[in-house]
């Protein structure tokens, strides 16, 4: 059994559960051909491995191959991703976090997506959050 580790992820092995995310499932040559300036079949393997050891991946064999998919949804990775930023840059503060997205967006938010913002916080109240 692969030993769960939340840890952070590297910049390369983040490029490589976005190629697994947006295949699903992927081979070794398949993480190459979607990295950019890849290293060897040997140095991808073994992020692979990593990414196993650490929970993030499974792997089954298709023939001759192993085929690699995450062992989460992009979007449960994704919210936890999102709790460690909270604690580790806004004190765990959602508030502040929206405040600092809010203020470094490069364009204007439509009168729609402002709408849709307020919206959710409305459901959000309603829901007790």
């Amino acid at each position: 059994m692969p030993k769960k580790s939340h840890a952070n992820l590297s910049r390369r092995e983040r490029q490589i559960m976005d190629i697994i995310y947006e295949r699903g499932r992927a081979s070794v040559a398949n993480v190459m051909n979607g990295l950019p300036d890849p290293p060897g079949y040997s140095a991808v393997r073994a992020l692979l491995r990593v990414l196993e050891e650490k929970g993030h991946l499974k792997h089954k064999k298709d023939g001759a191959r192993y085929l690699y998919f995450p062992t989460r949804s992009r979007q449960h990775a994704g919210r936890s991703a999102l709790k460690r930023v909270l604690q580790t840059f806004y004190d765990g503060s959602t508030e502040k976090a929206v405040a600092a997205l809010l203020d470094v967006s490069d364009s204007e938010l439509s009168p729609e997506e402002l709408d849709q913002l307020a919206r959710l916080v409305d459901e959000a109240r309603r829901e007790g959050h």
